[in-house]
């Protein structure tokens, strides 16, 4: 395993994403958004920003992509070698050399709005009892992504992972409420919605250290909901609509048989590991 440009200065922020043959127009424009976000960041006052690519996997050449944030006083390091250790055990990797206040798990088909960050650490600076902080989601069609979430029963996954949206019509109130739409909104702070979305988990680093990271049992989802239940234990979590993302991600039904397979397979671990739920 390989780290290029390390520094160990203690950060305000540090971010870690995780690549595997990435899309390099989204990831341009998710390093665009960062870059913005923490200029913003910077306008108030000197907050030292530590980014971190995880390489699993068919990582362009970063330094094209890094320049420019470099010139922006983000420090940015690049972590390869390892292979595809998978999502969260490659956040992990980054997560580890975390010498920060907060760390940001964010992922490579995100952008971020030029003031998310500065409303998300305003937040947790008046907020102390909160260790991780979950933003509103849009998706490119203008809408909101309803990505919080109740604990999951199996058909909830499966109707909403796997069925044709033509076909959901009949299920259409239990997964309004799985995915808390009676909850969210674009405007009230919603306290400790049960999971949240891996795209974008701002932690206090300290709870994130507290909570191990990731289980890196899970190859590929439903870590995300494993460490927002634990997370639970030990902060609080909110939703804070005032944050906000752009989020162009997809289903694991859509991505071929093999993301089909890995998400099955992580589910039945998310189960065994907090119980099983049915109907």
């Amino acid at each position: 395993m390989n780290s290029t440009g390390l520094d160990h200065q203690r950060n305000d922020l540090s971010v870690s994403i995780v690549v595997y043959h990435p899309d390099e127009r989204l990831l341009a424009s998710t390093l665009a958004s960062l870059q913005a976000a923490c200029e913003a960041l910077a306008d108030g006052s000197a907050r030292p920003v530590g980014l971190t690519i995880v390489d699993n996997g068919g990582a362009p050449a970063m330094d094209t992509f890094f320049a420019p944030l470099r010139a922006a006083g983000i420090q940015c390091n690049v972590i390869s070698g390892q292979g595809n250790v998978g999502y969260g055990g490659g956040h992990n990797l980054a997560i580890a050399a975390a010498q920060s206040r907060y760390h940001l798990v964010l992922n490579p088909d995100v952008e971020l709005q030029r003031d998310s960050l500065v409303r998300a650490l305003a937040f947790l600076e008046q907020s102390q009892e909160t260790g991780l902080l979950a933003p509103w989601i849009g998706g490119v069609d203008g809408h909101q992504q309803y990505l919080c979430r109740r604990f999951p029963t199996v058909l909830d996954l499966f109707v909403r992972g796997f069925l044709p949206s033509s076909l959901r019509k009949p299920f259409a109130r239990r997964l309004a409420h799985y995915e808390m739409r009676d909850q969210l909104d674009a405007s009230n702070v919603v306290w400790d919605p049960p999971i949240i979305s891996g795209c974008f988990m701002l932690f206090r680093t300290d709870v994130l250290a507290q909570l191990g990271g990731f289980d890196d049992r899970y190859f590929l989802y439903f870590e995300d909901y494993d460490l927002s239940l634990r997370a639970h234990d030990v902060a609080r979590v909110a939703y804070v609509p005032q944050v906000r993302i752009l989020h162009h991600g997809g289903g694991a039904s859509r991505k071929g048989m093999q993301h089909v397979k890995l998400f099955v397979t992580s589910a039945c671990r998310f189960f065994n590991r907090f119980g099983w739920k049915w109907l």
